[in-house]
């Protein structure tokens, strides 16, 4: 009986996190299709096949919702992140140690890459970040304190160090320095399908051009930022 009760605790459970993803993934497609005021959680209730009383349950309301697609995001770059500070160098992390030119660089290098190899893995992001720049950070800014700032925290001692180093070619805010590398990415991607119209014969979305695109974006972004 025991067993018994164990097993159909655990079925319960996998039932919960994959009604939740389900959720989660409809959600995703519709705001990145219609942002989010024009998504009705009948329309989200609609598309993941369940009653949209669940979704009241399990994420209290439409915000609620949003806000956990852009958390599951959020956690997911995190991740990319950490592992790529942590393959680049270990002596990045440690304040007490000269910072080299070579391992700015690399890190720089691999972290442009790594963003955008994600965000071209995950387009509905992409869109979902265009609609909330088209209409001004609103409602972004209503979840903002729920989105731990790990990945800034981890970041803006070492371009600071990077800047005092005179390894940055600019004194702007080193933190928007790190965070700029995301909308660099993201515009081109954003922009990709207008690109496709305007050169048609350029097969843009190949994977040989789309290496080539994110080649390009690490060459001049990392340029752009380093002085040496």
């Amino acid at each position: 009986m025991t067993q018994g009760r164990r097993k159909r605790g655990r079925e319960r459970i996998y039932d919960a996190q994959s009604t939740r993803e389900a959720i989660l993934s409809a959600a995703e497609a519709l705001f990145a299709e219609h942002g989010f005021d024009g998504t009705s959680v009948d329309a989200i209730a609609s598309q993941a096949g369940y009653n949209k009383s669940l979704l009241f349950q399990y994420f209290g309301d439409k915000l609620g919702l949003y806000s956990q697609v852009l958390k599951r995001a959020d956690q997911e770059m995190g991740e990319v992140m950490e592992q790529t500070f942590a393959e680049v160098s270990s002596r990045l992390a440690d304040e007490s140690v000269v910072l080299r030119a070579e391992e700015l660089r690399a890190f720089l290098m691999k972290t442009v890459r790594s963003i955008f190899d994600y965000l071209l893995d995950h387009p509905r992001l992409v869109r979902i970040l265009t609609w909330e720049m088209a209409a001004g950070w609103q409602t972004f800014a209503q979840i903002a304190s729920q989105l731990a700032p790990e990945d800034l925290a981890r970041m803006t001692p070492l371009f600071e160090r990077a800047r005092k180093a005179g390894l940055l070619r600019s004194a702007f805010v080193p933190p928007l320095q790190f965070l700029m590398l995301v909308p660099w990415c993201q515009v081109y991607l954003g922009y990709l399908p207008l690109y496709q119209r305007l050169l048609p014969d350029e097969d843009l979305a190949s994977t040989r051009r789309l290496a080539d695109a994110r080649d390009y974006l690490v060459d001049v972004i990392v340029a752009g930022m380093m002085n040496v």
